[in-house]
């Protein structure tokens, strides 16, 4: 596992508190931590639990998924498909329905497209070349 890259996780939890316009104390409230604690998270002087940064996610409103990448705690690769699903979970122009079927539909996809992956990886492309026919050699004419 990745060690917490404390600093950076706390500037976009403090991005991310601005943007949902909320202030150190409502976000702590509403995610079940102390506004000192919260505090020194945003500071880069804590190291979250994955538990906390859940609560510090659904009081937000973005998945978890992000804060943990934020966090270090879940593999970067994974990133494209966090960010993902966390630009739909946090689009205010959709309601909660339609986000949960745009999530529902983008997974599906992706099940789609894995299963594809698999056995296109299991065939190997061998080029065919075409046989030249035999050409009948034509003997020197004199001149």
């Amino acid at each position: 596992m990745a060690s917490l890259n404390v600093g950076n996780l706390g500037e976009y939890l403090r991005e991310q508190r601005r943007q949902a316009q909320l202030s150190l104390r409502q976000l702590a409230d509403a995610a079940g931590v102390s506004n000192p604690y919260l505090s020194q998270i945003e500071r880069g002087l804590r190291k979250p639990s994955a538990d906390i940064l859940q609560q510090l996610a659904k009081a937000l409103r973005i998945s978890a998924e992000t804060l943990y990448v934020q966090a270090g705690i879940l593999d970067e690769r994974d990133r494209d498909e966090v960010e993902t699903r966390a630009v739909i979970l946090a689009d205010p122009s959709i309601n909660e329905r339609q986000k949960q079927v745009l999530l529902q539909i983008y997974e599906s996809f992706r099940k789609e497209n894995a299963l594809d992956a698999p056995e296109a990886a299991d065939v190997a492309v061998i080029p065919v070349i075409p046989e030249v026919p035999d050409v009948p050699e034509v003997p020197d004419v004199p001149a």
